[in-house]
């Protein structure tokens, strides 16, 4: 019988003080965080499990914040992805503070996830229920026995992802036509224009509204920890050589790698629900609105109860 589904939550960006982080503010009308409504789309789509991926420094302050919320809600366990966990012949730079990347933090995870599929998730997004719908139906389907690892990416309109504020970075997505991932590229400084967004990092690049765009939302299982595992040290070691205080190994990255060697194939899971994320101060105005709204259409009750 296979495992069910894991929720894993990518929370180790938070700081060890609360105040003033968006990961940690109240958004809702009762005083919701974005992780509520996170774990109660979760719920209703059928996770039973939530790993939240964090840093030892903030152990006592995130579980004394989070589980209470949990609690009879979703069995919680906790990993802890650490700036001195470095595979053999790595050593950690002198001052370094910022982790090592989205795919470490996943590695963290393996065991709390304990050979089970599972689905990524940001700790600081908002992705709509559908979204999580979506994933547990793929993780729980029947997968084609053909020697390729089979995943799955929830994929959002440009035009739902941009903000009026400022720039921000997406995965852009390619799909073929038979609705899976054939690449995936990392675009950092994206802006909100008439009609989607402008890619403003070296010439100005246009983008339609309709263009999929990568959330951080997966359906992964133990076949990408497999690989993640065997590629993390020396795509990591590659880039210690040019940039060992902010260089990142990411999810997407090691993904791309796996598509473009055919080991596996992506499902891209589309979805209409508008993500909300507080990219900027500015941004929170527009969220509590837009989640008030959601509360008032009957989509969600009080979460805090």
């Amino acid at each position: 019988m296979s495992k069910q589904p894991v929720l894993v939550v990518l929370a180790a960006g938070m700081g060890s003080r609360y105040g003033g982080l968006k990961q940690m503010d109240p958004l809702g009308p009762n005083g919701e965080l974005i992780l509520d409504y996170s774990v109660r789309d979760a719920v209703n789509a059928g996770f039973e499990t939530v790993v939240f991926v964090i840093k030892k420094a903030i152990e006592a302050d995130f579980i004394a914040i989070v589980s209470p919320r949990m609690a009879g809600k979703i069995e919680v366990r906790y990993a802890f992805q650490e700036l001195t966990d470095l595979p053999e012949g790595i050593a950690l730079p002198d001052g370094r503070e910022k982790p090592w990347g989205t795919t470490h933090a996943v590695l963290a995870a393996e065991a709390a996830v304990d050979g089970a599929p599972f689905a990524i998730i940001n700790a600081d997004d908002y992705y709509g229920p559908s979204a999580f719908s979506e994933i547990y139906r793929f993780l729980t389907a029947p997968a084609a026995e053909d020697g390729k690892a089979h995943f799955a990416m929830v994929g959002y309109r440009m035009e739902n992802t941009v903000t009026d504020h400022g720039t921000v970075a997406r995965g852009v997505c390619q799909v073929d036509e038979q609705g899976h991932l054939s690449k995936i590229r990392e675009c950092l400084k994206l802006a909100k224009v008439d009609g989607g967004a402008e890619n403003r990092e070296a010439e100005p690049e246009l983008f339609p509204g309709a263009t999929p765009v990568s959330m951080n939302f997966w359906g992964l299982n133990s076949d990408f920890m497999a690989y993640a595992r065997n590629r993390f040290a020396a795509d990591l070691g590659e880039m210690m050589d040019t940039n060992p205080m902010k260089c990142e190994v990411l999810l997407p990255v090691t993904i791309d790698k796996m598509i473009q060697a055919a080991a596996c194939d992506v499902t891209v899971l589309e979805s209409r629900d508008v993500w909300y994320g507080v990219t900027y101060q500015e941004d929170k105005p527009q969220v509590k609105a837009a989640l008030a709204a959601l509360h008032d259409s009957g989509v969600y009750g009080d979460l805090t109860k």
